[in-house]
């Protein structure tokens, strides 16, 4: 985290909550911008737009106007649990053959034959 974000959250920030992944999420005191409240969330770890659940990013974006209650983070039972975008870090999928886990495909039907003289 940058420190003036870190000394603009101290000075300016209210906490609102802190969800699963220990995000915590602020509201400004008092000044506005636009003519809406400032609503931020500082990450911890690695700062990944992708970490914050779907209940957060509707209040951090304006979509609801009270913070998420208890209740309504529970997940229903149909719910999978919310994972960040694992795109370009180790843990990303990658499929048999890809470079990084070997580099040896099945051949394919329309692969590449050069072409030779006779």
């Amino acid at each position: 985290m940058h420190i003036g974000t870190l000394l603009y959250t101290w000075f300016n920030g209210k906490l609102v909550g802190i969800d699963e992944f220990s995000n915590r999420y602020y509201r400004g005191k008092g000044r506005r911008l636009h003519g809406r409240e400032r609503r931020w969330v500082v990450f911890k770890g690695k700062a990944e737009a992708s970490k914050v659940p779907p209940e957060w990013h509707a209040w951090l974006h304006h979509t609801t106007d009270a913070p998420l209650t208890e209740s309504a983070a529970q997940a229903l039972p149909w719910q999978k649990m919310h994972v960040p975008n694992l795109t370009g870090t180790p843990d990303a999928y990658r499929p048999r053959g890809h470079d990084l886990k070997g580099g040896r495909r099945a051949a394919a039907a329309g692969d590449y034959e050069p072409w030779t003289p006779e």
